[in-house]
């Protein structure tokens, strides 16, 4: 009994650490392309080794940390050509999760989007319009759409495998006071198309956002190369 208590305190202790790391990568405190030294990180966040070695097996299950033989791991490093990928998949998974959630949604799971839009507007109304990136899981729009889709391959991919991945790139327009307001009008477009049950509009309304968005990105890798 001794030994399972151990087991699962190690687990619950390395689960925190792989939050505490994905929050982290997700929003730039450990940079694109930064190497993982365990004697900093363990300093740094207070994470002994044994959980902060497991959190860094679970981050690269998460794509979030690629390991490189004889150089150790690193945080994955979103060139052009990756997020470009990402993104033609995000336009085409999120916008598929969008037809199948108008669908399949219930009513109330809907009354609840629209509250959620709602918080995230006080959210940046909050930040003076400064930023609009919504906190992971039951608080964040896309994840929800991906759930309301009852696809399970869509739910694996976009609420699981791809999560933080995504997440780490949506950051990256999250602080654009020019989208943040967008944005959100665009979640709302997206939602009262679902209550409708336009599956074919709710589609390519969640396609035009996120290619919005990839062009938002490609300006700034073009002004900062």
């Amino acid at each position: 009994m001794s030994a399972q208590l151990d087991l699962e305190a190690e687990r619950t202790l390395s689960d925190r650490a792989s939050s505490r790391l994905t929050q982290a990568i997700v929003t730039g405190e450990l940079a694109q392309g930064q190497k993982l030294s365990e004697a900093d990180l363990a300093t740094r966040f207070g994470i002994s080794r044994g959980p902060l070695r497991e959190a860094i097996r679970q981050l690269e299950g998460m794509r979030l940390v690629t390991r490189i033989p004889h150089a150790g791991a690193r945080v994955v490093t979103l060139d052009r050509p990756m997020l470009a990928d990402l993104y033609r998949v995000r336009e085409a998974l999120e916008g598929m999760a969008c037809r199948m959630a108008a669908q399949a949604m219930s009513q109330e799971e809907i009354d609840t989007l629209f509250m959620l839009l709602d918080q995230h507007e006080e959210a940046i109304n909050a930040a003076d319009g400064l930023a609009y990136f919504q906190s992971e899981g039951d608080f964040d729009f896309h994840f929800q759409i991906a759930l309301g889709s009852r696809n399970q391959m869509l739910i694996d991919l976009l609420a699981g495998e791809l999560y933080q991945l995504l997440r780490m790139c949506r950051y990256r327009t999250s602080h654009l006071a020019k989208r943040t307001r967008p944005a959100l009008q665009q979640h709302r477009q997206i939602a009262e198309a679902i209550a409708e049950r336009d599956g074919d509009l709710a589609e390519l309304l969640m396609r035009r956002h996120i290619s919005g968005a990839w062009k938002s990105i490609s300006q700034i890798m073009e002004n900062n190369p």
